[in-house]
């Protein structure tokens, strides 16, 4: 049995929907996306991000301080000649968070497109 089959068979066991795993701050768009764009990277740039997920600049640094208050990136700001900059990592912390989203994800799929019995028309 798959790991992926394993987990879908465990969260059924124990009654629990796949949705029940998704964390809300990785699960957001925005956040789920500089995730995935740091997992790719060592170190990505703030324009980088903006440009990849279509967002203001306000609106990525308001994503980008969540994730970091939540342990799950590193932000250092310096100077690439004599242009300010910021670049975003990946924490262990944060990979963890990104990996266990996947399961999560990957066994909601599994459920959808795993065929179930249709259960019997009640008697009226």
């Amino acid at each position: 049995m798959s790991a992926e089959r394993s987990t879908a068979a465990r969260d059924n066991q124990e009654g629990l929907h796949p949705t029940q795993a998704l964390d809300d701050t990785v699960h957001q768009r925005v956040r789920l996306g500089v995730l995935t764009v740091a997992r790719e990277a060592d170190l990505v740039e703030f324009s980088f991000l903006k440009k990849q997920l279509a967002v203001t600049d306000g609106n990525l640094s308001r994503h980008l301080k969540v994730l970091e208050e939540s342990g799950m990136i590193t932000v250092e700001k310096g100077y690439a000649g004599r242009r300010p900059r910021t670049w975003i990592s990946l924490t262990r912390e944060g990979a963890q968070a990104l990996d266990a989203e996947l399961r999560a994800l990957r066994a909601l799929v599994l459920r959808l497109e795993t065929p179930r019995p249709v259960p019997d028309a009640p008697d009226r």
